[in-house]
């Protein structure tokens, strides 16, 4: 799949995705494609400056990437360079977001909505009837793009993220209700 600046509404799962508020700047051509073992290096290499101490070793994506079929990864790439990634566990009527993520230089974009988009279709898919996710309390701007998508905070769980004492909001969204 191809995104570029400029896209239609969805009307299907493959139909390329807008974001639900206005980047910062417009997104450029991004191709989603599944992500594979070649794609680590790239991975761990963004995984730091985004997630610090929570960041995913190359031991943790190889275990990820065993755990398919179950659990789907996606890459999203900008003239050839990676620069998002999401993944969702879909293993029943509750389905979980593993990760997603958007590397600095490409966020503002619209990006990380295009990879939330393909997390919910690909939940949907599975015939999930729940999508839930864990996220830090002091990510707003992960917040106000979950609650815009139709998210909803269901409980705290306190000073989930070490170091730090960080709490992690528990959100869930009702696939069917859109």
């Amino acid at each position: 799949m191809t995104f570029a600046d400029g896209m239609a509404e969805p009307t299907s799962p493959e139909t390329p995705l807008r974001e639900t508020s206005s980047p910062q700047t417009p997104l450029l051509e991004t191709t989603l494609r599944e992500m594979t073992w070649r794609d680590i290096p790239a991975l761990t290499a963004i995984e730091p400056a985004l997630f610090a101490d929570d960041a995913w070793s190359q031991g943790s994506w190889w275990a990820e990437l065993a755990a398919r079929p179950r659990r789907s990864y996606v890459v999203g790439e900008q003239s050839g360079t990676v620069v998002g990634y999401a993944g969702v566990d879909c293993g029943g009527v509750v389905a979980d977001v593993m990760t997603i993520a958007v590397a600095p230089a490409a966020q503002g974009q619209g990006l990380g909505a295009v990879l939330l988009h393909w997390l919910i279709a690909e939940a949907r898919r599975a015939g999930a009837e729940h999508l839930m996710l864990e996220v830090r309390a002091d990510n707003a701007v992960a917040q106000r793009l979950y609650s815009a998508t139709g998210f909803r905070t269901l409980a705290v769980r306190r000073k989930y993220y070490q170091p730090g004492d960080v709490d992690a909001l528990i959100m869930r969204m009702h696939l069917w209700d859109m």
